[in-house]
């Protein structure tokens, strides 16, 4: 996947400014995509160049104009493309994981400390996709929704960052604590 199609895909929602799609990536797509505001913005140039996208100006009374972008044709025929392409499969790419990983051989206290500010931060974005689930069910229970609701498509992605942030929260919180109590005690030696 490129940041392109992700771009394309968070458009589907509606005309965005660039400073819109910002926040939107940050609340929505950061939980399957993450890209930089000015990597955002190069992309959309980008993808207004090649005909995906249409940008038009609004003007402001008392901020500065600014530029909404929607999705063209041409731009759901590559969405099209590649949703239909076989993808690739998923994998763990994380610097905290290496720590990890090394943490028989360096000072643990660094590690631990990060694992708790990892913790912290998986579970403040468990609350914001919380909250999102539920803007996105409005009255619904989330069976009523899953089975007849829309969008669709928002709603499970939503719901899988959900899942994969409680699951990163759980596996910080418990390493931490391990590495804690294997810290606070003498263990045996190698054999």
């Amino acid at each position: 996947m490129s940041l392109r199609h992700a771009v394309l895909a968070a458009l589907l929602s509606g005309e965005y400014s660039g400073y819109q799609l910002t926040k939107a990536f940050d609340v929505g797509v950061a939980n399957f995509w993450y890209a930089q505001p000015q990597q955002l913005y190069l992309e959309l140039s980008k993808l207004e160049n090649d005909g995906l996208i249409s940008g038009r100006e609004v003007v402001q009374q008392t901020r500065p104009t600014k530029r909404l972008f929607s999705v063209t044709d041409a731009g759901l025929a590559e969405l099209e493309r590649f949703a239909a392409a076989t993808s690739k499969p998923s994998f763990i790419r994380d610097d905290l994981l290496v720590k990890v990983q090394a943490v028989d051989h360096v000072e643990v206290a660094p590690v631990i400390e990060q694992l708790d500010q990892r913790a912290a931060a998986a579970a403040a974005k468990v609350e914001i996709l919380d909250k999102l689930l539920r803007r996105f069910r409005g009255d619904l229970d989330e069976e009523t929704f899953l089975r007849d609701g829309t969008p669709i498509g928002p709603y499970l992605t939503c719901l899988r960052g959900k899942r994969f942030e409680q699951e990163h929260h759980d596996w910080c919180v418990r390493a931490a604590a391990l590495l804690r109590d294997r810290a606070a005690r003498p263990l045996p030696a190698p054999r």
